[in-house]
């Protein structure tokens, strides 16, 4: 099986500003198409900007299979490549921080609401989601889907990877100063936890917070196979199989985990 090229979309896009956003996404994904990848994950909240007018959410968000959907299916469609989008998901009167996952043929695969909601920002805008493990099968390989702050919590990853996720993709609003997470807790999950790890985020200013970039691809041995820089980027990196299935055979974690101890976590 070969390895998925994954494209990882460091950008803040416009704030507010769907149809640009829109368009921003068709010529990322034209680029990484062209690339030979055959995955672009975005940001958390691409679709909408992040540092909205609490007031503003609710008019911006959409639902699940609505018209942004579709026409995020039909770029994913037209280039061949499966699209993971951060957006404002509006469902049942209440609107969540969501990531849908769109097939290269169009199809939504898998859409996550995110869970642990960050700070008071988040608190105040957002209801958290509570299915902690979204999962889709692509090029032969069980992705899943986290959100920022979602990452940071060592139970949620482990889930995953109970649950068999060989490729996490976590879109992300990680700002300073805790650039940490991205350089090191990341590479660290993706270790411990025996998968890789897509983590891309947004860039520069934005209201009252200051993104860190910083993107990347975290392997399961423990490597950083791609990196961003600060601003707005476009970078790559491959998910191989083999290597994930060399490196869960050699790492003992998971085999040697004594879940009777562990019954006070929860």
């Amino acid at each position: 099986m070969p390895p998925l090229r994954t494209a990882l979309l460091q950008s803040s896009g416009v704030l507010g500003d769907t149809a640009e956003n829109l368009k921003a996404l068709d010529e990322a994904a034209a680029r990484a198409a062209q690339s030979g990848a055959g995955l672009l994950v975005t940001s958390e909240m691409f679709l909408t900007g992040y540092a909205l007018d609490l007031q503003d959410i609710p008019g911006l968000a959409e639902p699940a299979d609505g018209a942004i959907a579709q026409a995020i299916g039909e770029i994913a469609r037209r280039h061949g490549i499966a699209v993971l989008y951060g957006y404002p998901e509006g469902a049942d009167g209440v609107v969540y921080n969501a990531a849908q996952l769109i097939g290269p043929d169009g199809a939504a695969l898998a859409n996550y609401r995110k869970t642990h909601l960050f700070g008071c920002f988040e608190q105040d805008a957002f209801t958290p989601g509570d299915t902690p493990v979204v999962q889709a099968d692509l090029n032969g390989l069980r992705i899943g889907i986290m959100i920022c702050y979602d990452v940071e919590f060592p139970e949620n990853v482990r889930a995953h990877a109970l649950a068999g996720t060989d490729l996490l993709l976590v879109p992300t609003a990680q700002m300073h100063p805790f650039q940490f997470v991205a350089e090191q807790l990341v590479p660290v999950r993706a270790f411990e936890n025996q998968m890789y790890i897509a983590y891309v985020n947004r860039t520069g200013p934005e209201g009252e917070f200051e993104f860190v970039g910083l993107s990347c691809l975290a392997s399961p041995d423990g490597v950083t196979r791609t990196r961003a820089g600060r601003g707005e980027e476009l970078v790559f990196g491959e998910a191989d199989p083999e290597l994930l299935s060399a490196s869960r055979e050699n790492n003992p974690y998971l085999r040697d985990r004594r879940p009777g101890l562990y019954a006070s976590l929860v």
